[in-house]
């Protein structure tokens, strides 16, 4: 199915400078124009709607895991939900496929297997892994957006730890082009000793097993890193508010620091987790409610730049949700079709308006993964890449509307504010109120770096 030339004709539209009554002409991929209600072009189809039209939404943090453990989730399962969520355009981390892209080659067969099988576009963050130093150029020409790097134990093998000397090495090489370095910031060392009394179904149990300084240390580190080194740094699902000063003070001081948070460390709170409810764990994990009400603020003033979900979904079983065992279940939160209303939803309930939620969920995500000259934003010469959906319509998450591949989420059975009627990605009808027309149309998103 190629893209056609149309007209969306609607009273309420997102644009860059605020909401407007207009006529956004579509020609083939991109938008053509922008003008007042009812003056599109007479030959051209008109689509009319009363929903809000926004920027489709940008989220760099998704773990779609393809190829290799397509039993947790899948290009196909992964991208069709994001399509149902109001998600164009998402960024693939390096883990938890097999093999980890922490190479050309495992770069390569990553866009392979992604090839007819994104109902979105989707771009690639590469990996840093003690010695893979080497690969990190080769990819970059080849057009990954990125690299992710961990500070402590990713939770799988094939994807260790890279400890400060690893940064160095990494940072010297990125900073010569401007490649940023995303870093899952938590230090081991200022974890506390394993309890053997704890009790394995008490949230509090993990929780105590990872305290906000783990987090605080890493990101002192980082900021460190990042000032010898130059390089574009930016922590990833950001948990801990106390570390909010330290970053405040780094971008006061110029360096080009960036950070994100997550729609569950926005929601939930460590007070109102049940025992054994293993949905919610996830790393680093969700705090008290008022340390969450801390993280609104920092998103507020600008201190967090945005918000990414970290779709993180494994197989039920890896839940161990019959033991309800926090500190041995896999941690990772399934969320990415509802990160749109779950943001939403909370963010109104504090008096953020929409112009934050495309703020926080379009513009600076296109911005941050080098996107921003066609993605995250309505306007000429922008991919035509479309949300238009309800916020005031209320629903509860369901397991039947449930898109990605298995139906486990903390956000089943919550009542949530804003649905999703269709998706539009570069001109195409990818979702619509239900039903996937389009088809798996997505293209994989390279840098500008790029050599072609």
């Amino acid at each position: 199915m190629s893209p056609a030339d149309f007209v969306i004709r609607a009273p309420h539209v997102l644009l860059p400078d605020g909401p407007a009554a207009a006529d956004i002409v579509v020609r083939g991929a991109r938008v053509a124009a922008v003008i007042g209600l009812g003056q599109g072009p007479a030959d051209l189809p008109i689509v009319e709607t009363d929903a809000l039209v926004m920027p489709g939404v940008v989220d760099t943090h998704v773990h779609l895991n393809d190829p290799g453990r397509t039993a947790w989730e899948g290009f196909e399962t992964g991208t069709r939900a994001a399509a149902a969520g109001g998600i164009t355009t998402l960024v693939d981390m390096p883990l938890n496929s097999i093999p980890v892209t922490t190479t050309q080659e495992a770069f390569q067969a990553k866009l392979a297997t992604a090839e007819g099988h994104c109902w979105v576009d989707c771009g690639f963050w590469g990996g840093v892994i003690p010695g893979n130093a080497g690969e990190l150029q080769p990819m970059i020409e080849a057009g990954i957006l990125g690299f992710k790097a961990f500070m402590c134990h990713s939770g799988i093998d094939d994807f260790p730890a890279s400890m400060e000397d690893t940064l160095r090495e990494a940072m010297r090489i990125l900073a010569r082009s401007g490649t940023p370095l995303l870093l899952h910031a938590e230090l081991e060392s200022h974890a506390p000793p394993d309890d053997p009394t704890a009790d394995k179904r008490k949230y509090h149990s993990f929780l105590a097993s990872r305290p906000p300084e783990m987090e605080i240390a890493a990101v002192a580190l980082a900021i460190q890193l990042c000032r010898e080194t130059g390089c574009r740094v930016h922590v990833v699902h950001l948990a801990a508010a106390g570390a909010l000063p330290l970053i405040a003070a780094a971008k006061a001081e110029g360096l080009p620091f960036s950070v994100e948070t997550c729609p569950h460390y926005l929601v939930f709170a460590a007070e109102e987790i049940p025992d054994g409810a293993t949905a919610f764990k996830c790393c680093p994990p969700i705090r008290e409610a008022a340390n969450r009400e801390l993280l609104w603020q920092g998103l507020a003033s600008g201190v967090i730049d945005f918000v990414a979900c970290d779709h993180s979904p494994c197989t039920p079983d890896l839940k161990l949700p019959d033991a309800g065992d926090f500190l041995g279940a896999w941690g990772g939160i399934a969320s990415v079709q509802f990160a749109l209303p779950v943001v939403w939803t909370h963010a109104r309930e504090r008096g953020h308006g929409l112009a934050d939620i495309q703020r926080w969920l379009c513009s600076r995500t296109a911005a941050f993964a080098g996107l921003a000259d066609r993605k995250g934003a309505i306007a000429p010469g922008h991919d035509a890449d479309l949300v238009l959906w309800r916020p005031d319509a209320p629903f509860a998450v369901a397991a039947d509307r449930i898109h990605h591949k298995h139906p486990i989420t903390p956000y089943l059975g919550r009542q949530l504010t804003g649905v999703v009627e269709q998706t539009y990605v570069r001109g195409q009808l990818v979702f619509d109120r239900g039903a996937f027309p389009a088809g798996p149309i997505g293209q994989p998103l390279a840098s500008g770096r790029a050599v072609v």
